[in-house]
């Protein structure tokens, strides 16, 4: 018996033939035309996701997830933004990589083409359902959706107003769709629907990513946890460093990107870290720091193997006094996660060793690892940042949604 999710799995594959082939105009007027329809529809949108974070609350979810499903007028824009960002961009499909003609004349050529059908899974972000529904439009890949049930109804409106918005300019109908059925089974099915769907991406806790890897055929771009560090070298701007650790740490503590070990030189360590305590305690950061740390920061609550180990997500930071710029990078290839890591100097031979020889997704010099991203990296929206290194790696925007086919152009070649 064909379930309800493998109804739609077929519709999505059917959908995604066509997105295919839809040019970048449509694709693009389709973005502007979904970003028209949410506009539209926001009054209707906001009250039902404030009845969505009303009963969320009354059922303990935490304040962290509370946050992030939550949409008010300036969060609504931010999205409604993203969707015109990505439609800006240029377009991810049909880009010819590699091209070359052989000694008989046969035109050989690698050109860019859609995965085909993306399964989204997450929790409480709305803002998952347009970002997705944007890069999956862009990219020429059909979408199914899969939210929480704690923002269901937030996310069938939404859906159903970029649906309108993508139909009214020409593409198939099921080109976005969402499971409306709440239950763990929807999901179940879904893992079991290799023969339709190409990837899945599943966005939440690291329980639900292992339960999504660990229970389907289907390739996933997954994302752990992002254990992000920052290094302060003894020859760092310190006004610069101490700007920089607090906007990592402090701008939004419940996010990826945020910053949860910070690493300094001895020779800095004595100056550097009464003035942050000072700075982070304004934010209400709690220190947890190694035994040489605490000599200066004699207050302090030690730090334990699993700190090092540890995602907060919460105004907690850990703290290590490195001997030099190779135990850095020791320490942040053994604990970190593979997401975000960053290096304060003045040294572009140092800057150049940190971007060498640290294995993350993305490594920044001089600069906040809050800034990684899709929105700052420009790439208009992502579905998420990726931890693996395969099929994507770092912030998956339309580029990360392709793929390649080889294409060759002959007149009558045949193999001697």
């Amino acid at each position: 018996m064909t379930t309800i999710v493998e109804t739609l799995a077929q519709q999505s594959r059917a959908a995604a033939r066509h997105l295919a082939t839809a040019s970048e105009a449509q694709r693009n007027t389709a973005l502007r035309y979904m970003a028209d329809a949410l506009q539209q529809q926001k009054q209707a949108i906001l009250k039902v996701n404030a009845e969505d974070v009303d009963k969320a609350r009354q059922a303990g979810l935490p304040a962290a997830m509370l946050k992030r499903l939550r949409l008010d007028e300036t969060v609504f824009q931010y999205i409604v933004s993203r969707l015109q960002k990505v439609a800006a961009r240029p377009d991810p499909l049909n880009r010819v990589l590699h091209g070359h003609t052989n000694p008989a004349g046969l035109r050989v050529y690698k050109k860019s083409v859609p995965l085909g059908v993306i399964g989204m899974i997450y929790e409480s972000r709305p803002n998952v359902t347009t970002d997705a529904a944007g890069v999956c439009i862009k990219s020429g890949n059909a979408l199914i959706l899969r939210g929480g049930s704690e923002a269901l109804q937030t996310n069938m409106l939404l859906a159903d107003a970029m649906i309108a918005g993508a139909v009214r300019a020409g593409l198939p109908e099921h080109a976005i769709q969402i499971i409306r059925q709440p239950g763990h089974e929807t999901v179940d099915q879904l893992l079991q629907l290799d023969d339709y769907i190409d990837v899945l991406i599943p966005r939440g806790g690291k329980g639900l990513i292992k339960r999504i890897a660990a229970g389907t055929r289907i390739p996933v771009i997954k994302h752990y946890d992002g254990i992000c560090h920052l290094y302060i070298a003894a020859d760092a701007d310190p006004e610069q460093a101490i700007a920089l650790a607090i906007n990592a740490k402090c701008q939004s503590v419940q996010v990826c990107n945020a910053l949860e070990t910070l690493l300094i030189d001895p020779a800095c360590a004595e100056q550097l870290l009464p003035r942050l305590q000072t700075a982070f305690s304004v934010h209400g950061i709690e220190l947890r720091g190694c035994e040489k740390t605490r000599r200066i920061l004699p207050g302090i609550e030690a730090a334990t193997e699993e700190d090092w180990q540890t995602e907060y997500l919460a105004p907690i930071l850990s703290v290590r006094i490195v001997a030099d710029i190779d135990q850095a990078i020791a320490h942040i290839n053994h604990y970190g996660s593979g997401h975000t890591d960053s290096i304060a100097t003045g040294s572009l031979d140092k800057a150049w060793q940190f971007e060498q020889q640290v294995d993350s997704a993305s490594v920044l010099i001089n600069a906040s690892t809050r800034l990684s991203g899709g929105g700052d990296y420009g790439l208009g929206s992502v579905v998420g940042i990726s931890t693996d290194k395969l099929h994507a790696r770092g912030p998956v925007g339309p580029d990360e949604l392709t793929t390649y086919k080889w294409v060759a152009y002959g007149n009558g070649h045949l193999r001697q």
